[in-house]
């Protein structure tokens, strides 16, 4: 029997497929270890958004065949997927799994010795897609790669660790994306559309409720278009409507969604219940319209701005976040300053800055205007300080509200007299009183402090029922 670990990077989704392979690793009888020291396979799950995710998977390889030399490494998720060569190749790599061949890895690991030489062993696993060829490394690690528009299937098991540390738990029902953003290697290494029957999906979210969770995040790669790709087509706003009405979870939110599937009808649906979080992550990437058109984005920056409107029209509370990539190629000064203004004057309550990075294969990375480093990262700092006085206004609003938090596991470096939690709009708040984790307090804002808000429970019982 085999011992393993996980370690994880990028995403929601990503971090969604680790837990999948988790599980089957656990149902093939193969035991998870302590840390990466004492593992016979640690399982990276890699990220390819940008060149800093691939450099971040390459040095978390050397480090750990640095410190053991025998822990065998099988390097798997979208960074695998887009250049599973350039991986076999380092040294330390004893296997590489695209997303294609995914599904495979739990009888891989279930077939390998702990003794066994860095070779598939004893598993009758479909072969190897890709060969990797001889002039790359004297001997290179086996590949399991192919093409990820053929694949099917949907890992999916409910993401307990991570933020929240295992209060809050994630579970994706999307994967894959049919758009084709010019910057974007996603669809390249995660394949089509594809969804989660809505059966499945209310199954698993009864089984977390029934478990006591009472916060449940759906996830996926590109969430909007849930249900497009089942028959019969199934609409987002309908599976949102079937798990209130048929499963007792106590409170949704929504990893992610794309701004034109943010209709009138769902912020009417938020805004009629306290079962979904108010909280709306809309990706942005530029507000100027050359470069929206450019990005080949769908949307137009007043197209947008009318959703920011409607939201906070019925939800004035809401969190609004935004992803904004800063560095273009060809954005210049103006399509910049356009992007500031118009974050500027909306009620954004976050951003998530991403520096552009090329990536292979995309159209972007063959455009002309490709802007310098010190360009990009004079812009990116500029939206960083604007996001971070959005977020503080934002903050300094609450005060004197009274807000629904739920409390998270405190970390062990926490203050053990006080309790963190999470406000139903995407707030960190700190209650200075020790309540059990995973529960519901309405808790009234008193001040801000550095990046938290600070509160008192609005009731002497401080607990919130169901």
């Amino acid at each position: 029997m085999s011992t393993f670990v996980i370690q994880q990077f990028g995403c929601r989704a990503t971090q969604a497929d680790g837990a999948a392979i988790e599980r089957q690793l656990r149902e093939q009888g193969c035991a998870l270890a302590s840390d990466s020291s004492t593992a016979d396979v640690v399982v990276l799950n890699t990220c390819t958004v940008t060149a800093a995710a691939d450099a971040q998977a390459r040095d978390a390889i050397r480090k750990i065949h640095a410190a053991n030399p025998a822990t065998r490494i099988l390097v798997t998720g979208c960074y695998a997927q887009r250049a599973p060569e350039e991986i076999a190749a380092l040294p330390g790599v004893s296997f590489v799994v695209g997303n294609s061949h995914k599904p495979q890895i739990p009888r891989l690991l279930h077939s390998i010795s702990p003794l066994s030489e860095n070779r598939f062993v004893g598993a009758e696993l479909a072969p190897p897609a890709r060969s990797v060829h001889e002039n790359l490394s004297l001997n290179p690690a086996p590949i399991l790669s192919g093409d990820i528009f053929e694949l099917t299937e949907v890992l999916v098991a409910p993401v307990l660790g991570g933020e929240g540390n295992h209060t809050r738990p994630t579970l994706k029902i999307q994967d894959g994306c049919n758009s084709r953003c010019s910057f974007c290697v996603i669809p390249f290494v995660r394949g089509k559309s594809r969804s989660l029957p809505p059966q499945t999906v209310l199954s698993d979210i009864q089984r977390l409720a029934g478990s006591g969770f009472r916060e449940i995040v759906l996830s996926g790669i590109n969430l909007g278009t849930y249900g497009r790709d089942l028959t019969p087509r199934v609409e987002f706003l309908d599976l949102l409507r079937r798990i209130l009405d048929e499963t007792s979870v106590r409170r949704l939110r929504i990893s992610s969604i794309e701004p034109l599937d943010v209709t009138q009808d769902l912020i009417n649906f938020f805004a009629s219940t306290d079962r979904i979080a108010p909280h709306f992550h809309m990706p942005l990437q530029s507000a100027s319209n050359r470069i929206l058109a450019a990005m080949h984005r769908w949307y137009r920056a007043e197209h947008y701005a009318r959703r920011v409107e409607l939201i906070h029209e019925r939800l004035p509370n809401a969190a609004i976040g935004a992803d904004v990539i800063t560095g273009f190629p060809g954005e210049s000064d103006a399509d910049h300053a356009a992007t500031l203004d118009f974050i500027s004057s909306r009620p954004f309550t976050y951003l998530h800055v991403f520096a552009y990075s090329q990536r292979p294969g995309t159209k972007a990375a063959t455009l002309p205007g490709q802007l310098p480093g010190r360009i990009i990262k004079t812009r990116a700092r500029e939206l960083r300080f604007l996001a971070d006085s959005k977020s503080a206004t934002f903050r300094r609003a609450q005060i004197g509200r009274t807000l629904r938090v739920l409390t998270l596991r405190r970390d062990p470096s926490d203050d053990p007299d006080s309790t963190p939690t999470l406000s139903e709009n995407y707030l960190q708040v700190l209650l200075p009183v020790t309540l059990p984790a995973n529960q519901f307090v309405d808790a009234t804002i008193t001040h801000v402090e550095d990046k938290h808000l600070l509160a008192q429970p609005a009731e002497s019982a401080a607990l919130v029922g169901d």
